[in-house]
């Protein structure tokens, strides 16, 4: 009697983790689709990115005030530059190559490309000695490979847009000149996007010597947002001196900004943060190319988007690269535990860190 009621306790939970798990995806995919229905309507890129980090940021600092006020070691100049840097890798690229990426490429591909992240960040990882590779062992040749797919699937992606899959009448709104080459724009696109992934890794592999000595993660989320801030105003100075610009001109424009700043890093973090600790990082992780796929459907049904026979090839390389990545990481952390156990210590590696550090925290900043 007590086993059947305790089953029963677990199966809606299991429920509720699925739901909240796919939810997060397509809020996420929502992001996506909002932000080139941005571009859309004519916002500047600048803008759109500052505007979206002011809302995150008052989201953000009165958790991180209130709730790590005694967690949080006092700030000094080293600690400060690092926060700068951080904010440069992990928002002024990361976002502002996403959005220069997007300018020129669907939704669909640019969702794509961000799941060789993992990858990305293992091979980051490992070039800096901060992962060790045994290729002796099935988790450390499944990475490698895995990794290698991922980035060859980019390639593919990068290299060869293919024939479109479907006949019809693009509803989307040009946002390049009609007499520049499409190829040249995809590639343009592509390599955008690729370094957006590149930033967003090579952020999650430097804040985790900053969380070491600084071990608040909220509030280096929000002074990483502060130092991010500065940088877009720095480099608004310079390109968007007309003030018109800063204008929202429609309910449309307003309903995109508040869907980045609010429902991207507001709901769907706090969303995160449930799912993983519920399901653990890896669970979520696995279920990161449902938003691909969300995306590819919303995108053709609200915007026109075309499917390319390259884009699709290159799409399940990366989600089968994903998929070897995180096999690697979860045999390899089994692997660290069963060692623990034996040992009675450890650490663990890098990438195996990284995706419980990161994976709260990662589409804030993405």
């Amino acid at each position: 009697m007590g086993r059947d009621q305790a089953a029963a306790a677990v199966m809606p939970e299991k429920l509720k983790l699925f739901i909240g798990v796919l939810a997060l995806q397509f809020l996420l995919a929502g992001f996506h689709i909002v932000s080139r229905a941005a571009l859309n309507m004519g916002i500047s890129k600048i803008v759109f990115i500052v505007y979206r980090n002011l809302i995150s940021l008052a989201l953000l600092a009165p958790f991180a005030y209130f709730l790590e006020k005694k967690d949080r070691p006092p700030l000094t100049f080293s600690l400060l530059v690092e926060f700068f840097l951080l904010a440069l890798c992990g928002i002024t690229a990361n976002q502002g190559f996403y959005l220069l990426g997007l300018y020129y490429l669907s939704p669909t591909y640019a969702s794509a490309i961000q799941n060789t992240v993992p990858a990305i960040t293992f091979a980051m990882a490992a070039v800096l000695r901060l992962e060790q590779v045994d290729l002796s062992r099935r988790h450390g040749l499944a990475k490698v490979v895995g990794t290698v797919v991922s980035i060859g699937g980019a390639t593919v992606i990068t290299l060869y847009k293919g024939l479109p899959l479907f006949h019809h009448n693009l509803n989307i709104k040009s946002l390049v000149s009609l007499s520049s080459s499409p190829i040249l724009n995809w590639t343009l696109g592509c390599v955008f996007i690729l370094g957006h992934c590149l930033s967003w890794s090579g952020w999650m592999v430097l804040q985790v010597p900053v969380l070491k000595r600084y071990p608040a993660r909220l509030s280096v989320l929000s002074l990483t947002c502060v130092f991010g801030l500065l940088q877009f105003l720095a480099i608004a100075i310079f390109t968007e001196e007309d003030l018109s610009k800063w204008k929202v001109h429609s309910g449309g424009e307003l309903l995109t900004i508040l869907y980045a700043g609010l429902v991207a890093s507001g709901v769907a973090f706090a969303l995160q943060i449930w799912c993983i600790d519920r399901g653990g990082p890896l669970f979520t992780a696995v279920f990161q190319p449902v938003q691909t796929v969300a995306v590819a459907v919303m995108a053709a049904i609200i915007l026109g988007d075309q499917l390319y026979t390259g884009g699709i090839i290159g799409a399940a390389l990366i989600v089968v690269g994903l998929y070897c990545v995180l096999w690697g990481k979860s045999a390899e952390k089994k692997a660290i535990r069963n060692q623990d156990l034996a040992q009675g210590g450890g650490e663990g590696s890098i990438t195996a860190r990284l995706l419980g550090q990161d994976a709260s925290a990662n589409d804030d900043l993405a």
